[in-house]
């Protein structure tokens, strides 16, 4: 329950597989498991239309062109086809995962479906922004719709000539798989596009901000391009044992993919880590950008803020997976954690033409959820839902800057309750 101090704010619980660790980070093929005596019974929703069931589609002639999952396995991506006034628009979303840091990592990724297309499902929901559903789904709904799945461990941006890394295989082809995957959705309509919206999560959501001016030259001039980025703002900081956990981790993945010539942003003087944060790739961005993020990211809380390695005596794990359930002390750490967000977007908010939408909510991603986009219970902000606010912003009816106050100021939010967190 939530502490007195907290208002009646909605609990979003993790239930079922999703409570075992969800779409930041998933190391095992998905398929269905029994819950565990720990794990919540998923509780009963109201009745929704279905979404919509999207198949698989693998990169054609993948190897010839170099463009290959962590294992050598053709990537693959999801189609739904556009209609009426939205067959000439398109939206395309590249999926989140997380990263592998080092060969160990990623060939445990290799025996996945981050890391190979023959652990991926032949279908996937397309729900949040990607539903063919007018009513959850206003804007976008009956635009050409993309899933890119994610299985190169570096956010789409490797380029690794070598296949042998300790003589073993590794393909670190991130950036040849974009390529790839634009060059046939170019075939099938993208290049006549009017309107195109490059998306992402997580993993895919810094994606998102690397390859986005590479996605706006890919089309006609006179088209409406822009870009969102779903939970995708990772924050350089000191964790709760003063280290920079994320920074290490994101140097081994620049060092292990040979990253830094991708980031012309980056000065010899700095870390190679420094490149791969989203508060110095937006610094050559042109093409507006709308950063959706929430204050208190759950996976960043659990995994940059307190991870494992600075808190030894677990004291802030009943706060990493229930923050109604942070002591006073941990809830002043975490405002801090949001004044690290906002001062890194300080920049941002005084660009017109971009957009920004930063809840007080514990959550990660929240565009691809129906709850979390648009319903009736979707956590509002200026009373905008998210797809309410990046659908103005998107179509130029208002500017949108919409900024929470402190947590736990909001009751719309969904706040995510974890069975265990996320994986890392």
């Amino acid at each position: 329950m939530p502490s007195p101090s907290a208002p009646a704010s909605r609990h979003l619980r993790l239930c079922g597989a999703a409570a075992a660790g969800a779409e930041p980070s998933r190391s095992s093929p998905r398929r269905s498991s029994s819950r565990s005596p720990t794990t919540p019974p998923c509780p009963s929703r109201p009745l929704r239309p279905r979404p919509a069931l999207v198949s698989l589609t693998l990169v054609r002639r993948a190897e010839e062109k170099g463009a290959l999952c962590l294992d050598g396995s053709a990537p693959g991506y999801h189609l739904q086809k556009g209609s009426g006034s939205g067959s000439q628009s398109w939206l395309i979303h590249l999926e989140g995962g997380g990263w592998c840091r080092n060969l160990k990592s990623c060939a445990s990724r290799q025996r996945s479906i981050l890391g190979s297309s023959r652990y991926m499902e032949s279908q996937v929901e397309f729900a949040g922004m990607l539903s063919d559903d007018q009513d959850q789904n206003p804007d976008f709904y009956n635009w050409n719709k993309v899933k890119i799945r994610y299985c190169d461990g570096a956010s789409f941006s490797g380029n690794v000539k070598e296949e042998f890394q300790n003589g073993t295989k590794f393909f670190f082809r991130g950036q040849r798989i974009w390529e790839a995957v634009m060059d046939e959705l170019l075939l099938k309509g993208l290049r006549h596009a009017k309107q195109a919206f490059l998306t992402g999560c997580s993993a895919g959501g810094l994606a998102t901000f690397i390859h986005c001016d590479d996605f706006h030259a890919l089309l006609p001039k006179d088209s409406r391009v822009k870009c969102l980025s779903d939970g995708g703002f990772f924050l350089d900081v000191e964790d709760i044992s003063k280290q920079r956990t994320l920074r290490a981790f994101y140097s081994d993945i620049v060092r292990l993919q040979d990253l830094k010539r991708r980031f012309l942003h980056c000065s010899s003087s700095m870390d190679p880590g420094q490149c791969f944060f989203p508060r110095e790739v937006v610094k050559d961005i042109r093409t507006p950008v709308f950063i959706l993020n929430p204050a208190y990211d759950a996976w960043q809380v659990q995994h940059v803020l307190a991870p494992v390695a600075s808190d030894p005596q677990r004291s802030w794990l009943d706060c990493k997976l229930d923050i109604s359930k942070c002591s006073p002390n941990q809830l002043e750490i975490l405002q801090g954690f949001r004044k690290e967000l906002h001062d890194a977007i300080s920049e941002l908010k005084q660009k017109k033409d971009w957009g920004i939408f930063i809840d007080s909510c514990f959550i990660h991603c929240q565009s691809l959820n129906s709850f979390t986009w648009h319903s009736p219970s979707s956590p509002r902000v200026n009373n905008k839902t998210i797809a309410e606010a990046v659908g103005d912003w998107f179509f130029d009816r208002r500017e949108v800057k919409e900024l929470d106050c402190e947590y736990p100021c909001n009751p719309t939010c969904h706040n995510l309750i974890f069975a265990k967190p996320f994986k890392g």
